[in-house]
Parts: C-alpha cells; structure tokens; sequence
C-alpha cells in the first residue's frame, strides 16, 4: 500500500443535503481520516447554498478554503466575498453560512475542537443518508443510520434521524417505533426537535404519532 492518496475535487462524491439546497462532497469518508474533520461543499449555479447556516456550540473551530468561484460568507453580523485561495477561519459560537455568488463554486472546509481526540460525527453518517434516501437509494441510507446507531445507541440523534427517514422515504410503523426510542432517550431534545419538522408531516396526524 503506497503511503498517499490523491483526488480531484470533481471526483469527489456527490450528496445532495436537504432536497438538493446544497450538495456536501465527502473527503474525510473518501480517505478515510481519523485524525481532523474536513469535507468540501460545490454549488453549480449561482445563489445556491454552499454552506449551512449554523453555528458551533462546543469549542469546535472550523476554517473554510475557497477553491473555485466566489462563496458570500455571513459571519455573524458581517458579509464577506470570498474567492479562490480565501481563507476563512471562524471561531466557536460565531454563526456562519455562504451562498454561492459564482457559479461553479467549491469550498472545503477543516475543523476539530481543540485538546480533544477526534472522533468521526454522527452528522456524517446522517448527511449521507438522507441524500442516499432522497436519491431512491433507501437501502444504503438505511445501512449508514443503522451504523450510527451501532456506534452510539444510547444518543437519541440516531433514532431521531432515522425516524424521519422513515417517515419521509420507507416504513411508518419504523418511524413511529424510531421516534419513541428517542423520546426515550431524551425527551425534551426530541420533542423540541420534531415540534417543526416538516420529516414528520406524514405521520404527525396518527393517532399513535408521541411526540
């Protein structure tokens, strides 16, 4: 085995997130590093997301590299205009998000939270499969939320996200039985979480629906 890997950005897999609002590209998967997080974000037309609004709570620092095209960054109160070989480094707690000003536009981004040993995210696992699910692959988004599970079963974020696969793409029963094992585990997170959400539209009406 040679002691490198290399990839072009284009040959990177594409996952589109959210019914196609922005499409992820996994690189820490495609290599499979234990070390960092790190993954790329590609909008082919202009005025499409390239990265999500939120925002990191924990410590978590992230930076973003500009590689093609221009990324309009909103930075807490600020916008900034990014283009190829732009460095954006945002610290824990400042909100943060881009949309594509160019089309064509590809951004990578590298995080980890200090002093700590990484671990892989659950939200990995969860990204890609609900873009297997949205893409009629139901059966691979089903295997890379199980593996979640696996890895951590007493988190009520696995069962919740596979509930709303469920809900959206598979087995309603699963879906109810999914959304009670996280209320289980932590009620309140689950009930603030599905109190909005759209995943669960097909069910909330059942008379067996918990949440």
């Amino acid at each position: 085995m040679k002691g490198y890997e290399t990839a072009h950005i284009d040959e990177l897999e594409v996952m589109p997130v959210n019914n196609g609002e922005f499409v992820w590209r996994p690189v820490r998967r495609r290599f499979g590093i234990s070390g960092f997080g790190s993954n790329a974000y590609s909008a082919e037309k202009a005025g499409q997301r390239v990265i999500e609004e939120h925002f990191e709570r924990d410590g978590h620092e992230e930076m973003y590299v500009v590689l093609r095209g221009l990324a309009r960054f909103t930075l807490g109160d600020d916008e900034l205009d990014a283009g190829p070989g732009t460095l954006v480094f945002v610290r824990p707690g400042t909100r943060r998000g881009a949309i594509a000003a160019e089309d064509n536009t590809f951004v990578l981004a590298v995080g980890a939270k200090p002093g700590i040993v990484f671990e892989p995210s659950l939200w990995e696992d969860v990204f890609a499969a609900y873009s297997y699910a949205e893409q009629g692959k139901l059966d691979e988004g089903r295997e890379l939320v199980q593996q979640a599970i696996s890895r951590s079963p007493e988190a009520w974020q696995g069962y919740y996200n596979s509930a709303c696969i469920e809900a959206r793409f598979g087995d309603p029963d699963k879906a109810i039985a999914q959304l009670k094992r996280s209320l289980e585990l932590d009620n309140e997170a689950t009930k603030k979480a599905a109190e909005n959400d759209s995943d669960f539209d097909s069910i909330r009406d059942r008379p067996d629906y918990p949440a």
